[in-house]
């Protein structure tokens, strides 16, 4: 499965950890991520460099080719909610996460789109163990 996972770069990278253990665990499973870098230690000075359209038409067509959206949305990114909006807006489902006792914008707890699934984890474990949920999920749906 194509994933698209989104996570804040220019707000705050202090859930690296748990995006570098979603991401692999996706990988791992055989999905393609193709944000895959962001991931990683580094993508802040990795998409520092390319040019604010260049990012947006990437993502854009990124999103466009996905089958579905994760987001980790502990650390507040106009960027991800964009992300988040634009994939519901053409149908895409979407996952969304975040550490639990975080604030997390009512924009994205109180959406009542039937294509969003939002949950708190403990750990970076239980994230992907609700990561694996959402995706088996979707199987049985399609």
């Amino acid at each position: 499965m194509n994933i698209y996972f989104a996570c804040s770069i220019t707000g705050g990278r202090q859930d690296e950890l748990i995006y570098r253990a979603i991401v692999e665990a996706l990988q791992a499973e055989g999905h393609y991520v193709p944000t895959a870098h962001l991931s990683q230690e580094g993508a802040l000075a990795l998409e520092a460099i390319a040019i604010p359209p260049e990012i947006y038409t990437r993502d854009i067509a990124w999103i466009d080719d996905c089958q579905v959206l994760i987001a980790e949305v502990s650390t507040p990114s106009h960027g991800v909610g964009y992300e988040i909006a634009y994939a519901l807006s053409i149908g895409k489902p979407v996952f969304c996460c975040y550490r639990e006792g975080v604030r997390v914008s009512k924009m994205i707890i109180g959406n009542t789109n039937p294509n969003i699934t939002v949950r708190s984890y403990q750990t970076p474990l239980n994230a992907v163990v609700l990561v694996k949920i959402f995706l088996n999920d979707m199987h049985k749906i399609t």
